[in-house]
């Protein structure tokens, strides 16, 4: 990966994961800063690993080859404000922000920008990410390889051809994770409340649904319905389990919450 300066404006979880992953694979730490209010946050991402840290957005701005968004998307006009002065022609911005178009994002900076939105998610915290880029046809190739590598740093990427797009990556990867949470913790409940105690439910849940993933990932050339149709013997106990699911609308139940979370997506693009 090429070595760029790189300033992570925010330190929360999302900047702490990707600087793990970056400074794992051999990225100089020195070429990291991180800035954030929180001295306890810079002082814990410094003594971990070695990266700088600063209060001064601004300075870090200036300094940088490549700078990433990571503030909340509520904060983020009020953060650009402090970057009055930076020439951003010839830096990389990589916005982790939710809901900000790169139509907005140019209007909060006054200024046309070397963009790329990222979508990531929660895994990306344990290095098993999904994240979804788009830029500009604009974007220099170097660039939307740095982005790429960036963000490979912290899981698996993918493309999307149009900026709608990262709103339809929110609803399969960035807020997806929580629907398989639901899912195992209603089949934990289900076991408690035929008998079993809630630490051998969760055992059960959890290890299955680690080995059902597993199975998806080894097996990639294999769709995910004939995965299915292996483990589901004709008249048993399976059988009957999802055909109980099919004939409740399983799929038009989250075919309605994957729209519904397309749709509040397009609603916070507009408040910001």
């Amino acid at each position: 990966m090429e070595q760029r300066k790189i300033a992570f404006i925010g330190a929360g979880n999302m900047t702490r994961s990707i600087i793990a992953g970056l400074v794992a694979s051999g990225y100089e730490p020195t070429k990291i800063t991180a800035t954030n209010p929180s001295k306890e946050k810079l002082i814990a991402l410094a003594n971990e690993y070695g990266v700088m840290t600063t209060h001064d957005n601004l300075q870090a701005a200036e300094q940088a080859d490549v700078i990433v968004l990571a503030v909340k998307p509520q904060l983020m006009a009020t953060v650009v404000r402090g970057f009055v002065g930076v020439d951003f022609n010839s830096k990389l911005v990589v916005s982790i922000a939710a809901g900000i178009s790169i139509q907005r994002l140019e209007e909060m900076f006054a200024t046309e920008l070397n963009l790329v939105r990222v979508m990531p998610n929660t895994p990306s915290l344990l290095g098993e990410g999904m994240s979804g880029l788009y830029a500009n046809e604009a974007i220099l190739s170097l660039d939307k390889q740095f982005a790429t590598d960036l963000m490979e740093a912290v899981g698996k990427v993918c493309w999307v051809e149009k900026e709608s797009a990262i709103n339809d990556v929110i609803a399969a990867a960035g807020s997806a994770p929580a629907y398989f949470f639901l899912f195992m913790e209603a089949i934990q409940q289900e076991a408690m409340r035929n008998g079993m105690d809630e630490a051998t439910a969760r055992l059960l849940v959890q290890q299955t649904a680690y080995g059902a993933a597993k199975m998806v990932c080894c097996n990639p050339d294999t769709d995910l319905a004939t995965l299915r149709q292996q483990v589901t013997s004709k008249g048993g106990t399976t059988a009957e389990a999802v055909r109980t699911f099919e004939d409740s609308g399983l799929r038009d139940i989250v075919s309605q919450a994957m729209q519904a979370a397309i749709s509040r997506a397009e609603e916070m693009e507009k408040q910001f």
